[in-house]
């Protein structure tokens, strides 16, 4: 689907101007045009109607690139990533940038792009004086904001699994731990790019019309940064737990081990009276006293019994 909305001279907006007529339409301050899962056909446009580089034509509709800017004669080629909610897989979305224009691709139907443009659709003629470097801001900045909901909710996720509110058994909690630190891996792979491009763009060789908008673009960096330092803050808080659940496991089969020694410790000596009067031979006369059985079933009950408070003193069983 391709969608136009263009800003007039007098600061109206004017949509579905089919794009091959927008540059021939008399009054027009700049446009916007908007390519949402477009067909084979109507991604043609990009060469046919627009005249854009190639190289930034097969990156659209190519696999997944990574956050850049790229300048070309008379506009610029913005690579950015969109977060899916569910998979935390990233999607790309690609808006080129001129004086008079911005046009904003993506094979996939994208949230952002709706919300960003029901705000520019809504806006005044203050907004729209802005230009499209503006607009351009505007689809930053909502990607940039939908990181954060799926940041939260592993953050809440987090805090459950520290609580433990459902006495969960500790294997159960520590295969959600390191789906966590899978899930904030995922994350950071799409925020640490996009951090790198707003580096660039605020940091790099100066692009005369990004100027205007530095306060803007400041703002979305610091989301960024903060989105990384969330991150990892939340992937240390794994690896604590991490460790803390291993040692509470070490811990436990420590104390399992033990108690298993005390009681072969405890058994050996009966073990080895057992085995001694077991044997068959002849020549033992204890066999034949008379109370020789319950002689022998009294010293190892008094083994058993001193041993046993033995090593409680010791501290076997703290």
């Amino acid at each position: 689907m391709i969608r136009t909305c263009a800003v007039t001279q007098d600061r109206r907006l004017v949509y579905d101007i089919p794009p091959e007529q927008l540059k021939g339409t008399p009054n027009l301050l700049w446009y916007w045009v908007d390519f949402s899962a477009p067909t084979v056909e109507e991604g043609q446009a990009l060469a046919d109607v627009f005249l854009f580089h190639p190289l930034a034509i097969e990156d659209c509709f190519h696999h997944m690139q990574r956050p850049k800017v790229d300048q070309y004669e008379d506009y610029f080629f913005f690579v950015m990533h969109q977060l899916d909610q569910l998979t935390l897989h990233p999607n790309e979305v690609d808006v080129f940038v001129g004086k008079n224009f911005v046009v904003s691709f993506h094979l996939k139907p994208c949230r952002e792009i709706e919300n960003a443009w029901s705000k520019f659709a809504g806006g005044t003629s203050k907004m729209w004086e802005r230009g499209p470097f503006y607009a351009a801001y505007m689809i930053m900045d909502q990607l940039v904001d939908h990181y954060f909901p799926a940041l939260y909710q592993i953050e809440e996720h987090l805090d459950n699994i520290e609580e433990n509110t459902r006495n969960q058994k500790i294997r159960q909690l520590m295969n959600q731990v390191f789906d966590i630190r899978a899930d904030l891996l995922q994350l950071r792979r799409t925020v640490v790019p996009m951090r790198d491009l707003l580096y660039r763009i605020l940091h790099g060789e100066p692009i005369e019309e990004l100027r205007k908008q530095k306060a803007y673009l400041t703002d979305v960096y610091d989301h960024l940064l903060r989105l990384a330092e969330l991150i990892d803050s939340n992937r240390e808080m794994t690896a604590d737990l991490r460790d803390s659940y291993i040692s509470l496991t070490s811990s436990r089969q420590n104390a399992v081990m033990v108690v298993m020694t005390v009681v072969t410790t405890i058994f050996m000596p009966l073990t080895l009276i057992v085995g001694i009067y077991g044997m068959n031979f002849d020549n033992m006369p204890e066999l034949h006293t008379k109370y020789g059985y319950f002689v022998v079933l009294g010293v190892m009950a008094f083994l058993a019994v001193w041993m046993t408070y033995w090593f409680k003193r010791k501290g076997w069983f703290d």
